[in-house]
């Protein structure tokens, strides 16, 4: 009879055989080509990893049944029948597990990925709301130990931010942060409110896989670039020297500014990073829209303008409008601790999947 673990047999074939590719010597020297088979390898191992719990759980279920089954023992074969349940269980819990691997992956979620937070509706409680979510990821970043690298920034008059645009490198870190594309709302009494008036703002969150010279290939004469002297903060050296870069992809009309570092070099190095994101991204929106519809309930498909998120902080409660569900406790969450929230979302995201992939 037909087994969803017969599903194994295509991916263990592969991963040898990208094993054994990737020992050739001509293949070894081929960055991209090693890059290239590196990323299809990390793809298949996870379906290797349960190929082989599955072989061990029905080695070990075959040894159990001949002992129940030869029954000279009695107490043996008692000891085994209790074992045979857990084995059977672990089976169980395998095939499920099977079920979520085998649903098609993302292919961003195992990027990095570049975060641009802009303030909203609301003024100059916008742009601290925006502040405020810039600290929330920064410290869940540092919790999972993953690394931020400040790209670009628009400080506000207040103290927060119009505009933040930061890379976060890490394992996992697309496919935890893509949950947070969208409008972010925040209800609350400002600080600079007197008569206790509770204020509504927005800030808007935009997630970018980040994409290398091997995904996205930018044709230089396809770039005007413009150097200009930076604004705002980092002292006189800033008005002295200009290194801000200013980079404009004419066939698409995509801009990007840089201009936090102190190096022409490294905010060009820093643009071309937000550009080639920025291209991808529109890529992907185009292969999308070309693709069936029926997975755009998903809540890591938000659209920029969709409200995905209200911080009602007089009654100390978060609800994620995607998936309808609250929680509480403001503080610690906007201190870093978004694993509640993400996890819901995952867990949402995949039983939609499965739904579908049932029904398909």
């Amino acid at each position: 009879m037909a087994s969803i673990f017969d599903k194994l047999e295509p991916a263990t074939q592969r991963y040898d055989e990208i094993e054994a590719s990737m020992a050739m010597p001509e293949v070894a020297t081929n960055f991209e080509k090693i890059q290239e088979l590196a990323k299809e390898r990390a793809s298949l191992e996870q379906l290797v990893d349960i190929s082989r719990q599955h072989q061990k759980l029905v080695h070990d279920m075959e040894d159990l049944r001949a002992i129940v089954q030869e029954g000279s023992d009695p107490e043996l074969a008692n000891m085994a029948r209790e074992e045979l349940e857990g084995v059977e269980k672990a089976l169980e819990d395998l095939s499920q597990a099977l079920k979520l691997a085998l649903i098609p992956k993302n292919p961003n979620d195992q990027r990095d990925v570049i975060i641009e937070i802009r303030s909203g509706t609301g003024g100059d409680e916008a742009s601290l709301f925006a502040s405020d979510l810039y600290r929330a990821y920064t410290r869940y970043a540092q919790i999972n130990h993953w690394k931020i690298d400040v790209m670009d920034t628009s400080p506000s008059t207040m103290g927060g931010f119009n505009k933040i645009v930061f890379e976060v490198q890490g394992k996992d870190a697309f496919s935890r942060m893509k949950f947070e594309r969208g409008v972010h709302r925040v209800q609350r009494i400002p600080d600079t409110e007197t008569q206790g008036r509770i204020h509504t703002s927005t800030a808007t969150v935009v997630v970018l896989p980040e994409a290398d010279e091997v995904d996205v290939k930018v044709n230089p004469e396809d770039l005007r670039i413009d150097v200009f002297h930076a604004g705002g903060h980092g002292g006189q050296n800033v008005n002295k020297v200009a290194t801000a870069i200013r980079i404009v992809h004419e066939p698409s009309g995509l801009t990007v500014v840089c201009q936090d570092e102190r190096s022409q070099h490294k905010n060009k190095q820093k643009a071309m990073a937000m550009l080639r994101a920025r291209i991808y991204e529109a890529e992907e929106d185009r292969k999308a829209a070309e693709m069936s519809q029926t997975r755009r309930a998903q809540v890591g498909s938000a659209e920029r303008s969709e409200k995905i998120r209200t911080y009602n902080y007089p009654q100390d409660r978060i609800t994620d409008h995607r998936i309808n569900s609250s929680f509480h406790g403001i503080p610690k969450i906007m201190d870093g601790f978004l694993d509640d929230i993400i996890n819901a979302l995952t867990s949402w995201d995949e039983e939609q999947a499965l739904t579908e992939a049932a029904t398909s």
